[in-house]
């Protein structure tokens, strides 16, 4: 079950790096000049995957760290 845990852990590193940033810059995640950051942004084909991906791993995460935790 360890095992399991840490390969979820390697293929949800990997799948945040393969995401795109949404923001346009460095200064704008800190800065307040991102307010409109998802208007009208919608993930399509690989960003999609990849973004549902991540999710379900996420989750597959939580679970097992729960159920290990008992």
């Amino acid at each position: 079950m360890e095992t399991l845990l840490i390969i979820l852990s390697i293929l949800i590193i990997l799948l945040v790096l393969l995401q795109s940033g949404k923001a346009e810059g460095p200064a704008q995640i800190i800065s307040s000049g991102n307010s409109d950051l998802f208007k009208e942004r919608k993930e399509r084909g690989s960003e999609l995957v990849i973004s549902r991906a991540t999710m379900i791993l996420g989750l597959a995460f939580f679970v097992i760290c729960l159920v290990l935790s008992f």
